[in-house]
């Protein structure tokens, strides 16, 4: 089998190419930067440049499946340039990713893309499944529901469609994680407003192995990528502290403060999304990190 996949270097990415390259699996990979290619049997780079239109249109010769990860952090001041950038990194790829597909001939059968829970309300009460038809009315979910859409124009090429909607990824390496392990080791962390926000998580091995799941059982459809037990933002530094056996004392810093300090996007510190695992799971899908504290000690814990 051969794989090409967008954003392959990214945090998702990097972990997704290990476990497939790990597992025999070929891997096309899409690159904007020309430097970064390489030419190996089963690890093949090709350059595209989504902002000019240009891609290297061999990327798909001899590919089954594309998994497409592309798209710029969230996790950025957004300007507004840096939104639409963060809206044209996802539709704009999928979109040439679409057109490419419709005009060469090629054996692609699947296209899985990312996406995020970022598209549920913003809510304490609801726990939110794959069927929920409301859209958060923020930048994130209009954001969110643009990529999706993008993504659905594939299946008019009679090619099976998996959307996977992940949410906190637990890494050492980057994200969320990376960035609270700073003031929690030096003994300064806390939580945002109330602190009883609903984080909903996923360990980054899990997400890999759901990415795994869906393209090895042919899988179509949306399938949010969280672990079964989400829990309150409070509870998830508190975990942290406890891992690295730090105090937990500081008072949680108000809305306001962050947004002074981050802008549009410290909302992202402030939503609340409890979203069902239920679907993966009832496909077959065995999460490996089900502990909150055994993920983050896994990251955090060398």
């Amino acid at each position: 089998m051969r794989v090409l996949i967008t954003g392959a270097t990214g945090l998702v990415g990097n972990e997704l190419v290990s476990l497939l390259l790990n597992r025999g699996i070929q891997i096309n990979y899409l690159t904007t930067s020309k430097s970064k290619i390489r030419k190996d049997d089963s690890y093949t780079g090709f350059y595209w440049n989504p902002e000019k239109g240009v891609i290297d249109e061999d990327c798909i010769n001899g590919v089954d499946v594309i998994i497409h990860l592309a798209g710029a952090p969230i996790a950025k001041r957004w300007t507004d340039s840096y939104k639409k950038e963060i809206l044209n990194s996802r539709t704009v790829t999928t979109n040439m990713l679409y057109n490419l597909l419709k005009n060469k001939e090629n054996s692609v059968h699947q296209f899985i893309s990312a996406s995020a829970i970022g598209i549920y309300p913003d809510s304490m009460e609801e726990v939110y499944s794959e069927d929920n038809a409301q859209v958060d009315n923020s930048f994130v979910g209009k954001v969110v529901e643009n990529w999706e859409e993008a993504v659905n124009r594939v299946k008019e090429l009679k090619i099976r469609v998996a959307k996977v909607r992940i949410g906190l990824v637990l890494s050492a390496k980057g994200g969320m994680l990376a960035e609270l392990e700073k003031p929690v080791s030096y003994g300064v962390g806390s939580a945002f407003g109330s602190g009883k926000q609903i984080q909903s998580w996923i360990h980054i091995e899990d997400l890999t192995e759901i990415f795994f799941h869906v393209m090895n059982n042919e899988m179509e459809g949306v399938f949010n990528a969280v672990a079964p037990y989400p829990v309150s933002q409070n509870d998830l530094v508190k975990c942290v502290a406890k891992v690295l056996k730090k105090p937990y004392f500081m008072p949680n810093v108000p809305k306001f403060v962050m947004r002074i300090v981050l802008g549009e996007m410290s909302m992202l510190m402030f939503t609340s999304q409890n979203v069902s695992a239920k679907k993966i799971i009832a496909t077959g899908y065995q999460f490996k990190f089900l502990s909150l504290e055994k993920a983050i000690a896994h990251e955090l814990v060398k």
